[in-house]
C-alpha cells in the first residue's frame, strides 16, 4: 500500500535535480578539496560555486561567509559556542528563548558549565517570542542573541527582523536558526540583520550529512573542531562534498508552494471538524504559522500510539520533533506554552511538503480520525471520561 508521507519536517525526498548533481562526486570527482591536482580543482570549484548558491539563498554578499558543517545541529554548536568562546573577553552573557532547538539549548547548558550565564526569555501561549522581553534581558555582559525563525515543534513564525533591529544597535551578535523555515519562508540576513544564521538542506529536498552557516566576518567565532585548517579554519575535517554539492543544488531548486498553505487549513479543518478533544499547539494556519506543518494534541491518547497506528494504515506522521530523537520525554516546548503534560504526551505533528496533494490529504485526514477515535474506543481514560469518571482538559 503506498504511504502518505506527512513527515517533511524531519526529511524530504531527494530532488531528482539534486541526485542528479551530486552523482559525478560520488565516483568521477572525488578528490579532496586540499588536493593540488586536478581532482582537488574539481573539488574546491564544487565548493565555490555550492558557496555562491547558499549565500545566494539567503541574501548573503560574500560566499566565503558561507561555512559547511557535517549537520544543521552542528552548525548550531558552532555558532553558538563558538562565538561565545571567542568573545569571552567582552562578556560571558547569551540570550534565547526557552523554546529553541536542542542543538541550541544543550550548546547553553554546556556553556553555562564553563561559566557562561544564559536567559531564556519566556513566549506566549502559541510560542512567540515578545520582542520587549527579549530586549530587556539584554545586559551589558551579553554576547550574543540567539533565536529560530520558525520554531520547529509548533511552526509559529517569530518577529526576527525586529530582534535583529534590537541586537544591531545594542552591537550584539544575533544568530538565527532557520532549520525550520528554510524553503518556507523567506531568508534575508540582511532584513534580519543577522550576524550568523544556519540551516538544513535535508529539510527542502537536499541531502542529510551537511548543515549549512552563515557567518559575518564582523563576527569573531572559535573552531570548536581542530585539525585541519578546511572552512576557513572554523570547521576542521575533509568536506563532504558530494553532499555539498547537493547543498547548493537544493537551494536552487527551491520553488514557492502556492497549494500548502490552503491544505495545511484544510488538514486541520478536517480533523478539528470530527473530532472534540483536539488541540492544534501554535497559531491557527494562516500568517502566523508555517504554512508547512501541525502539531496536534488528542486527549486521552499517546502521540507515539497515534503515529504508529497510522503508520500500520498508509499514513506516515511524527510523535514530535526529529530534533529530540526517540527520546520518551514531554516536550519543553509544549511545557514553556502551557499545554499540560499529558497533553504534550499526546501530541503528533503532520507536516506537509511541496509534492503533498489535496487527495493525500483529504486521505490522510480520514486515516487520522478513524485511527484516534479507534484508540480511543480502546482508551480506559477515554472510557473513563465518556462515564463521568474523569474530567476533560478540551472541549
Amino acid at each position: 500500500m503506498p504511504k502518505i508521507y506527512l513527515d517533511y519536517q524531519s526529511a524530504t525526498p531527494l530532488r531528482p535535480e539534486v541526485r542528479e548533481a551530486m552523482e559525478p562526486y560520488w565516483s568521477e570527482r572525488f578528490g579532496q578539496a586540499a588536493s593540488l591536482h586536478l581532482y582537488g580543482l574539481q573539488a574546491r570549484d564544487a565548493l565555490k560555486e555550492a558557496r555562491e548558491s547558499c549565500a545566494g539563498f539567503i541574501g548573503a554578499n560574500d560566499p566565503s561567509e558561507i561555512h559547511f558543517t557535517s549537520d544543521g545541529t552542528e552548525a548550531m554548536n558552532l555558532a553558538v559556542k563558538g562565538v561565545a568562546v571567542a568573545n569571552r573577553e567582552r562578556g560571558n552573557h547569551i540570550v534565547t528563548s526557552a523554546i529553541e532547538h536542542p542543538g541550541i539549548l544543550k550548546s547553553t547548558e554546556y556553556l553555562k558549565e564553563l561559566g557562561f550565564e544564559c536567559t531564556e526569555v519566556p513566549v506566549d501561549a502559541v510560542g512567540r517570542v515578545s520582542v520587549n522581553t527579549l530586549a530587556d534581558a539584554i545586559t551589558n555582559k551579553t554576547i550574543l542573541v540567539a533565536t529560530h525563525v520558525v520554531n520547529h515543534d509548533l511552526a509559529t513564525i517569530q518577529p526576527v527582523a525586529e530582534i535583529g533591529t534590537v541586537t544591531s544597535k545594542k552591537g550584539i551578535p544575533f544568530y538565527v536558526d532557520a532549520e525550520a523555515a528554510a524553503g518556507w519562508e523567506a531568508l534575508d540576513v540582511g532584513r534580519f540583520k543577522a550576524d550568523l544564521l544556519s540551516f538544513s538542506p535535508h529539510r527542502l529536498g537536499g541531502p542529510k550529512g551537511v548543515g549549512v552557516l552563515y557567518r559575518s566576518r564582523r563576527v569573531p567565532m572559535a573552531p570548536i573542531l581542530h585539525g585541519g585548517e578546511q572552512e576557513g579554519g572554523f570547521r576542521a575535517g575533509v568536506e563532504n562534498i558530494p553532499a555539498i554539492v547537493g547543498a547548493g543544488a537544493a537551494v536552487k531548486s527551491v520553488g514557492e508552494s502556492e497549494t500548502i498553505p490552503s491544505l495545511q487549513a484544510a488538514l486541520w479543518a478536517s480533523v478539528s471538524e470530527k473530532l472534540s478533544h483536539a488541540r492544534l499547539n501554535g497559531p491557527p494556519p494562516g500568517d502566523g504559522r508555517a504554512a508547512n506543518s501541525l502539531n496536534i494534541s488528542f486527549e486521552f491518547l499517546e502521540g507515539e500510539g497515534i503515529a504508529l497506528a497510522c503508520d500500520m494504515r498508509g499514513l506516515v506522521i511524527a510523535s514530535g520533533p526529529a530534533c529530540h530523537g526517540r527520546a520518551l520525554k514531554v516536550s519543553p516546548t509544549l511545557r514553556a506554552i502551557g499545554v499540560s503534560d499529558s497533553l504534550a504526551r499526546a501530541n503528533v505533528i503532520l507536516s506537509l511538503g511541496a509534492q503533498t496533494t489535496k487527495e493525500e490529504i483529504e486521505k490522510a485526514a480520514d486515516i487520522l480520525v478513524s485511527t484516534v477515535e479507534r484508540l480511543r474506543g480502546m482508551s480506559e481514560s477515554w472510557e473513563a471520561f465518556q462515564s463521568g469518571e474523569r474530567a476533560a482538559e478540551l472541549s
